[in-house]
């Protein structure tokens, strides 16, 4: 028997519309469920990779996952996006600062080899949008933080 495999993963948010309109601005392509459930759950298409992405209400949460509080400040996960290149991680960047998302990390060529940026969705979840690793790219990582102690 195997170790567990990650096979999907739910972001919880406080306005559906507002979400999944900045999702699909992204380029993601949810869901319509019925009427009823519009409010409460978005499923993204899955292109048969493994990896479903949904999108639940707080309301809905609560159903399947009782013990769950409201703190979206002790969130500490980067929701992160491949995109086709490094173009397409500037041009993502910049098309969802220009209506009004926040950006917390503007595009830089990172130490790895990609091109990676951090924009925030409605409910300030960090999304990381990151182009393919080029391996000329790489150069040796910055020294690590001092300790703050």
């Amino acid at each position: 028997m195997g170790g567990p495999i990650l096979n999907q993963v739910n972001v919880v948010v406080t306005d559906m519309e507002r979400s999944t309109a900045f999702y699909r601005l992204l380029g993601l392509e949810l869901a319509d469920p019925p009427p009823d459930w519009q409010p409460h759950h978005r499923p993204a298409a899955s292109p048969g990779d493994g990896l479903d992405f949904e999108l639940d209400s707080e309301a809905f949460a609560a159903q399947w996952n009782t013990g769950r509080t409201a703190s979206a400040s002790s969130a500490h996960v980067v929701i992160g996006f491949r995109l086709p290149g490094r173009e397409a991680v500037d041009a993502t960047y910049s098309r969802l600062t220009l209506a009004g998302y926040r950006g917390q990390q503007p595009p830089f060529d990172a130490f790895w080899g990609a091109r990676y940026a951090v924009v925030e969705d409605p409910d300030g979840n960090p999304v990381g949008l990151m182009s393919p690793v080029a391996a000329a790219d790489r150069r040796p990582p910055p020294p690590p933080p001092s300790p703050s102690w």
